[in-house]
């Protein structure tokens, strides 16, 4: 199929899709801004911000903006959390036609005010919008006078929409936690940090139940079900491993670098990725009695899975599936997923890949196979079709499109209410995806 004889195509997204062949190696673009009248599938740099944030569960979230940016990112993650609920709530400064002509500095000073007098707050995060970056107050002026005034971190989010992408708002969210980490040297200790892990449907207790089973202690989880006083002790950790890396590499290449954190990226989807990252922590630590303990733990696991997949493998050969997910480490993970069942992954698309996942993903798919970066609707709608795709596995905003087609879907973002990650979450997984596929309802839509 060559791409640049599709007429369906805009000729400003051609060089963003790419069909592998195989004579050829990677050639797409990525990593750029989003062509204006396509209609891109990415959020936002302040949804970018939030949702690596929210789920810090004793940190309060002051969206000062219009209150459209708050209800757009209330409770915009699943994760579930140990202790408070509280952060699940937005609190807006509900900038309105007045405030804009003049300035929101005052409601934003009235904002905090009101949360410190009805709540006692461990940290505030104060994210700044589009329409504040357009009349510019100024919140880091209004942020540290709160600090003086409280005593507490009153870290500015530095998010307007506008300023580029949903991995802008990573990257944003990064800087603060660093404000957050960084304001005191905490002493070493054995152990490491999470970052990455949102604790979607617990995956963030799997993650930790596994470690403690191979001898590593946690000291920060970064952000799910995180707490305050756990972040401010994280520059202590002996290392760092990176599950989302698009949110979080940033961060981690940070540690590194100010506080001497190394880190490893690893990935707790599917079989071969929580084998192979579990060993690369163990061998990352380079104690003997963890790399024993973990080598068990392993066997032990494996065992019990190969029954239960044998069952699925021989509802799903042959099968084919379409990704369009986040980043391009979980894209990576879901491709050895579908070869897990089985199964032959004939489009593959991500919101904020970079080209080394795009290269990593082409040497994993067959010749033929369709790659995107930063797709429209209506451009999975042409290659679903095109590849006669069986499922789709994405988002919220992916659903609608995939039900339309008569297409099986996989929900492998923040409204799913089952884990996906860990062993646990690789039967989830296949049992899903059986589910979906082997559907009776698919012969009445087509």
């Amino acid at each position: 199929m060559e791409l640049k004889s599709l007429p369906e195509v805009l000729e400003e997204r051609k060089d963003f899709i790419f069909c592998k062949d195989k004579n050829h190696g990677n050639s797409m673009k990525c990593d750029s801004e989003s062509v204006s009248g396509a209609v891109s599938q990415r959020a936002c740099v302040y949804c970018g911000a939030r949702v690596v944030l929210n789920p810090i569960t004793d940190a309060f979230h002051i969206v000062h903006g219009p209150i459209g940016c708050a209800s757009y990112t209330w409770d915009i993650r699943g994760s579930l959390s140990s202790g408070d609920e509280l952060y699940r709530n937005s609190f807006s400064t509900d900038l309105r036609e007045k405030d804009i002509i003049f300035g929101g500095e005052r409601r934003l000073t009235g904002a905090i005010e009101g949360i410190m007098e009805k709540h006692n707050p461990k940290v505030i995060f104060v994210y700044a919008t589009c329409i504040v970056g357009v009349i510019g107050d100024d919140v880091d002026a209004v942020c540290r006078g709160a600090e003086r005034k409280y005593g507490i971190p009153v870290i500015p989010v530095k998010s307007p929409g506008f300023a580029g992408h949903k991995s802008m708002g990573y990257k944003a969210a990064c800087n603060a936690l660093m404000d957050l980490i960084g304001r005191e040297k905490s002493p070493k200790v054995k152990g490491i940090n999470i970052l990455g892990d949102f604790n979607l449907s617990g995956e963030m207790w799997i993650i930790k139940d596994y470690l403690k089973s191979i001898g590593v202690n946690v000291v920060s989880q970064i952000t799910g079900d995180a707490k305050c006083e756990e972040l401010k002790r994280a520059d202590g950790a002996e290392l760092n491993i990176v599950q989302c890396a698009g949110s979080m590499t940033y961060l981690a290449k940070r540690m590194e670098n100010e506080m001497g954190v190394p880190y490893i990226k690893v990935s707790f989807f599917g079989i071969e990725d929580t084998v192979s990252s579990l060993m690369n922590i163990a061998n990352a630590l380079k104690d003997d009695e963890i790399i024993k303990r973990t080598k068990e733990f392993i066997k032990e696991e494996v065992r019990k899975m190969d029954k239960v997949f044998d069952k699925y493998k021989k509802n799903l050969a042959g099968k084919k599936a379409a990704i369009y997910v986040g980043g391009g480490f979980k894209a990576i993970s879901l491709i050895k997923q579908f070869e897990e069942l089985e199964m032959e992954t004939v489009i593959v698309g991500t919101q904020t890949g970079k080209k080394e996942d795009y290269e990593v993903i082409s040497s994993l798919v067959k010749p033929g196979t369709v790659i995107l970066d930063d797709a429209n609707p209506y451009e999975l709608e042409q290659f679903m079709n095109e590849k006669g795709a069986d499922v789709l596995v994405g988002g919220v905003k992916e659903r609608p499109l995939a039900y339309k087609l008569g297409v099986a879907f996989c929900d492998h973002n923040h409204e799913r209410k089952h884990p996906l990650a860990g062993f646990i979450g690789a039967i989830n997984f296949a049992k899903e995806i059986n589910l979906t596929i082997n559907s009776p309802v698919w012969k009445y839509t087509k």
